[in-house]
């Protein structure tokens, strides 16, 4: 997966500048070099927030983009925004959602509402002999190494922590010193083993790259991500959907974690003895677990009518 080209983005733009340059007024051309220089922050801004940034009015703004034979601003923006769309998606639903007036109680309640729907989508979305086969590649797998970056590095550390009782060999990208320490180490996998990518909108070109070099060695993938678009989708023997949606961010992690938390529990199911393993390990964490004080045991008081030999007795 290639990374967004700037210059090929919102092209059209360019090249149209560059035509009319010489022909634009000052403060036309004072806009277009602002452009040129930004064009990703260009296509994230409302008419508003361009003039402000160049230091023209939103009148002038909305004419540079007549100018450049656009009918408007908003035609303007849709072409500049031209291979940014996924990546601009969630700025401008927080842009939208910012400007809608709601208490913070309403907008807890909206946010729960989403969680509820992209679990419930989830759910109805699960194939019965994807998910056993998923759960095998785990149980089976000798070595497995979660590959993510940004918040789903945090999901794979969450995934690893689910499965370590589980499984013998675990190990994820937290703490890993960087994508080509990982691929040193992925290096030495084989078919035996298994790695699992998980990556969401907008999705980690690193997870990519490192899985495409993986697949080319033969260890088997397993994916976790949004939805068949993804370019995960095309590179994993095997992937799982969750639905991630949401107004004020680009993901819902929650999402993405019950299905985790969820396989997790698959996997416990299916494996060999997993009371047994839960049981030693939990033996081996003790010295690390808080443990609720025994209550002391006092000893006996001596009554003050208790006769003397009996106190020397005691004190004996």
């Amino acid at each position: 997966m290639n990374r967004p080209d700037t210059q090929a983005l919102g092209g059209t733009v360019n090249t149209r500048i560059g035509k009319v340059y010489m022909h634009l007024s000052k403060s036309h051309r004072k806009t277009a070099d602002y452009v040129l220089s930004n064009v990703f922050r260009s296509a994230t801004m409302s008419i508003d927030e361009l003039a402000n940034a160049v230091g023209i009015s939103v009148a002038t703004a909305n004419r540079f983009a007549r100018a450049l034979g656009f009918d408007g601003y908003p035609q303007f923006r849709s072409e500049l925004v031209y291979g940014f769309e996924a990546m601009l998606a969630p700025i401008d639903n927080l842009r939208n959602e910012v400007q809608r007036p709601a208490t913070s109680t309403e907008v807890i309640a909206r946010s729960l509402n989403e969680d509820i729907s992209n679990l419930e989508t989830t759910r109805r979305a699960l194939v019965p002999e994807m998910c056993n086969q998923a759960v095998k590649m785990i149980t089976n797998a000798e070595r497995i190494y979660i590959v993510g970056y940004g918040a789903s590095a945090f999901l794979g550390g969450l995934m690893a922590h689910g499965l370590e009782p589980f499984c013998k060999t675990i190990q994820c990208t937290i703490g890993s010193g960087g994508p080509s320490h990982v691929a040193r180490q992925l290096f030495k996998y084989t078919e035996r083993d298994l790695v699992i990518g998980i990556t969401f909108p907008r999705y980690a070109e690193d997870v990519i790259t490192l899985l495409q070099q993986v697949r080319e060695k033969g260890v088997p993938i397993l994916g976790l991500t949004d939805a068949p678009r993804s370019p995960l989708a095309s590179i994993a023997n095997l992937t799982l959907f969750a639905q991630t949606t949401r107004q004020l961010s680009p993901n819902s992690e929650g999402a993405a974690l019950c299905l985790i938390e969820a396989i997790c529990s698959a996997v416990a199911h299916q494996s060999k003895s997993p009371v047994h393993a839960a049981s030693e390990m939990t033996k081996f964490m003790l010295p690390w677990m808080y443990q609720e004080p025994q209550a002391s045991v006092r000893k006996p008081s001596i009554s003050a009518d208790e006769p003397a030999k009996d106190a020397t007795k005691h004190l004996a």
